[in-house]
């Protein structure tokens, strides 16, 4: 967890508080906290309270995006930091197309593991 560098803050469209994420997917928010804590979940701090916040792409009505939780342990494992992670997530990708945030939101999973598990090669 770590304060947002301002470029890669202009990557991503928008974010969400942890208590929204919670009163979204209608559990505590120690349940929140505990998927950021254990990396299954990734927030930074920022704006003017540096309070903690996830990208609103990463989340759906019941969780996260299917797949984020198995390509952020592959970034993380490449040695990737939570900046360059979102850097990367929110970069356009022609070989995809799109970012790799948006491909996976579009159930293309499998893709963006490729293209995070080749980095590490």
């Amino acid at each position: 967890m770590s304060t947002i560098d301002p470029k890669i803050d202009a990557l991503v469209p928008a974010w969400l508080y942890l208590p929204d994420i919670s009163e979204r997917w209608g559990v505590v928010i120690t349940e929140v906290r505990d998927m950021v804590r254990s990396r299954k979940l990734l927030a930074v701090r920022r704006g003017e309270n540096n309070s903690l916040q996830v990208p609103a792409d990463f989340i759906e009505d019941d969780g996260p995006v299917k797949h984020l939780v198995g390509t952020l342990t592959v970034l993380r494992d490449c040695g990737f930091s939570d900046q360059e992670i979102l850097e990367w997530m929110f970069t356009e990708d022609p070989s995809l197309p799109g970012s790799p945030i948006q491909a996976l939101r579009e159930n293309r999973g499998t893709e963006v593991k490729r293209r995070a598990q080749a980095m590490a090669l």
